[in-house]
């Protein structure tokens, strides 16, 4: 229906805890969730928390069948997911680039489980348990993330890898699938 302005670093609101839905099937979740992903089309984002575009609930949508922003990664089931809950699968971590709508022009190096379970709830209340592993699992890891008021600046594992997403191309740091909101 619509796209939103989303909020950049330096908004105080990004750091704040986001609130959990307790209204499910409702108008004003189903309008949230739409222009949301219109939100998220439009930055031909992976992904998309409802802070992000200034609301202070516990909202993430994500996933794509193909996004220009990262031509060679596979495609993410398209999601709704509500008050979020993530348990890593295992110990292992898998390094990876990340960028962010809140913070455009950019990309970083973050650590993120390879392997997680996801759980929560759809725009209908009904439940979502689902495993996932790789740029799957990170995408929903960042977003979740955002609920929590933590932006992946936040989480750079390396600071020399951190940059311009022009300049870390230009420089061969970063390859044209490098992973980014």
């Amino acid at each position: 229906m619509a796209i939103r302005p989303v909020l950049r670093l330096g908004d105080p609101r990004l750091l704040q805890v986001a609130s959990e839905v307790t209204d499910f099937n409702s108008a004003e979740l189903d309008m949230l969730i739409e222009d949301m992903f219109d939100t998220m089309a439009a930055q031909d984002g992976a992904g998309l928390a409802a802070p992000q575009i200034g609301i202070g609930l516990r909202v993430v949508i994500f996933g794509f069948d193909d996004n220009p922003r990262y031509p060679d990664i596979s495609a993410v089931p398209r999601t709704i997911l509500i008050n979020p809950q993530i348990i890593k699968i295992s110990d292992e971590m898998e390094q990876g680039w990340e960028g962010c709508l809140s913070v455009p022009g950019m990309r970083g190096v973050v650590s993120r489980y390879k392997h997680i379970r996801y759980s929560g709830f759809d725009a209908a209340g009904n439940a979502i348990d689902v495993d996932a592993s790789g740029f799957h699992a990170r995408v929903v890891q960042h977003e979740c993330d955002h609920l929590d008021g933590i932006i992946y600046t936040q989480r750079l594992t390396e600071p020399s890898k951190f940059g311009f997403t022009e300049e870390l191309l230009s420089s061969g740091q970063l390859s044209s699938d490098g992973c980014s909101e």
